[in-house]
């Protein structure tokens, strides 16, 4: 089997693929047309080569696909908003823009990163570091309320991760999340980039995202285990310094998880793909195509053009 660089996104009625520093966005108009958008995007590793390394290679990686992620989810939104009823800028936005200018954008953009990476700390690492807190009365041993917190924290995790599955917007990005894994299987595989070759294959990838945070949950738990600390605050703190060297280290594990065929790597990466069955949804011949296009585009960009028939 091939091995690709090409990794992608569900976005909102469309799929981000990504390879190497550029990057297409395939999105489903609400009147059924596909466009498309190419872009440039440099990482910090190509200037700074530190970043090169591993551990610190994916902890850049990891604040940098925050930040594409929600571009594009940004991007994505935009051709869904209703043109005929343009709305006025709020205060804010006026405010920004007054003070910020052309780069109003950037500063808004950077504002919704940190409100993401703000809500998933808060929910997923110091909201179960609390709540382990609060048992201390309870349960005598660190070792086993050290435990418990990562018990608490993969049941958020999967909690919130069913919950949302419910909104109807998401079973529909869950669905071009499946459309994803399957045009990435299919381009590994080297077959023909088809809606029938495509349809046949996993919606389910060793390299997803969803097996990431999984494996940044059970490596949390792994490393705070063996760290005791009596106070709240300090618990926190070394929570949230070690949060780095966590997604450095997970970062290598999935990489080197897609680049295996062994057994024991298939063995570790089985809690993962189990949990994709929540976070993919089968695709219709529609959202396939759409995937296809992004694949097509961005291989285009990099001088890999794989020919795309849609029947």
């Amino acid at each position: 089997m091939k091995r690709v660089t090409v990794g992608g996104q569900a976005v909102i009625e469309g799929v981000m693929m990504k390879e190497k520093n550029h990057y297409a966005v395939a999105i489903r108009k609400p009147d059924q047309e596909i466009v498309c958008i190419k872009k440039e995007c440099k990482s910090l590793s190509d200037k700074c080569k530190l970043f090169k390394l591993p551990i610190f290679r994916g902890m850049l990686a990891f604040v940098e696909s925050m930040m594409l992620g929600v571009s594009i989810l940004t991007l994505s939104a935009e051709y869904f908003e209703d043109d005929t009823t343009p709305e006025e800028p709020g205060g804010f936005d006026k405010f920004l823009n007054k003070v910020f200018k052309d780069k109003a954008d950037d500063i808004i953009m950077g504002i919704a990163v940190l409100f993401a990476i703000a809500f998933s700390v808060g929910l997923f690492i110091l909201l179960p570091s609390f709540i382990s807190h609060l048992l201390r009365g309870i349960i005598k041993y660190n070792v086993v309320l050290n435990l418990a917190e990562g018990l608490i924290r993969i049941t958020l995790f999967l909690t919130y991760v069913v919950a949302i599955s419910y909104m109807k917007d998401i079973r529909r990005v869950y669905e071009y999340h499946g459309a994803e894994h399957k045009t990435i299987n299919c381009l590994e595989h080297e077959e023909e980039l088809t809606v029938e070759n495509v349809r046949k294959y996993s919606r389910l990838h060793k390299r997803c995202g969803t097996s990431f945070l999984l494996i940044v949950m059970i490596i949390t738990m792994l490393f705070f285990m063996f760290i005791n600390t009596d106070t709240l605050l300090m618990k926190m703190a070394l929570r949230l310094l070690l949060i780095p060297v966590v997604a450095g280290i997970s970062y290598e594990f999935l990489r080197f998880a897609g680049r295996s065929d062994s057994i024991i790597m298939d063995i570790l990466s089985k809690p993962g793909m189990a949990l994709q069955k929540l976070t993919t949804r089968e695709p219709d011949d529609s959202q396939i195509e759409v995937a296809i296009t992004a694949v097509n585009e961005v291989l285009e960009h990099e001088q890999q053009p794989a020919e795309c028939c849609i029947n």
